[in-house]
């Protein structure tokens, strides 16, 4: 007899917590967020139609009325992933195991919170039910190829035994598949990419914490020892440049998809199309 239930890789207690001390001990700008925000608006700002019905889920119901834009809506629900973040009638979720019936909404805007849900493709089919026809899902995530530096530090600082402080991302082509899997129809993933420079990684760390990025993964924690800091500042020193600050790189995967209605347009059948991709871009010779 198989077993259909998709392994637990991160720990929802844990997760929680994550979220519940950025939304009550943050002490930065939350700089992270409103990148997110300007890009969801912008890329919302693209679609012409109206939507009735709307979905915020995760910390960035908080820019919902920069997102929006002005745009009027008969109802406008947030949904958090952290009961600390919640008040008056917003409501606490998890993406893998959303509460709403189908057909609820027009628009559902997700940001910085599925890349670490333990049934993606789940949470997706999910979302795809949740939208009436023709409803639209946008979504960010943090990307495959984040944390770069601070990856490479902490590998360098574990030595011989290597610990795993970053659970995996996801990266373009899977994005992409995912939507296509989960069922929407006129799938688009795209990434973009935002650079930072660091003096400390300290203080990388706890822009990370600020935002509700941390390691979530299940199982027991290893003890990195009492010298594990300094061998830290050691790593990251190496990849410093002259002016002593380190580039970290925070990829966004975003993600957008329509869920399927009889009237949308349909794509081009594959090899229809009368210009082939390779004359577009060949330069022209005078």
């Amino acid at each position: 007899m198989t077993n259909d239930i998709p392994p637990e890789i991160f720990d929802r207690r844990r997760r929680s917590a994550i979220w519940d001390r950025s939304a009550t001990r943050r002490s930065g700008d939350n700089f992270l967020w409103q990148y997110m925000a300007d890009e969801l608006q912008d890329r919302l700002a693209m679609v012409s139609r109206d939507f009735a019905d709307i979905l915020f889920i995760g910390p960035i119901a908080g820019f919902c009325r920069q997102i929006l834009s002005g745009r009027q809506a008969s109802s406008v629900v947030k949904a958090h992933v952290s009961a600390a973040a919640c008040s008056g009638t917003e409501t606490t979720i998890e993406e893998d195991r959303l509460p709403f019936a189908p057909d609820s909404f027009d628009l559902i805007i997700s940001a910085g919170t599925l890349d670490s849900v333990n049934d993606l493709p789940g949470a997706l089919v999910q979302l795809r039910r949740t939208l009436r026809p023709d409803g639209l899902l946008l979504a960010t995530l943090f990307g495959g190829g984040s944390l770069r530096a601070l990856k490479a530090s902490m590998m360098r600082a574990d030595g011989d035994m290597v610990h795993a402080h970053i659970h995996p991302q996801i990266d373009l082509r899977s994005g992409a598949d995912l939507m296509s899997r989960a069922g929407f129809a006129l799938p688009v993933a795209d990434q973009d990419r935002l650079d930072v420079r660091y003096r400390d990684w300290r203080t990388l760390v706890r822009d990370l914490r600020d935002s509700g990025i941390g390691n979530a993964l299940a199982g027991a924690r290893s003890y990195l020892g009492r010298e594990y800091p300094a061998r830290l500042d050691v790593a990251w020193m190496q990849l410093a440049e002259a002016d002593g600050k380190v580039t970290e790189s925070f990829n966004f995967l975003q993600l957008s998809g329509w869920a399927p209605s009889p009237d949308q347009p349909k794509p081009a059948p594959r090899g229809s199309g009368s210009v082939s991709l390779s004359a577009v871009l060949k330069p022209s010779r005078k």
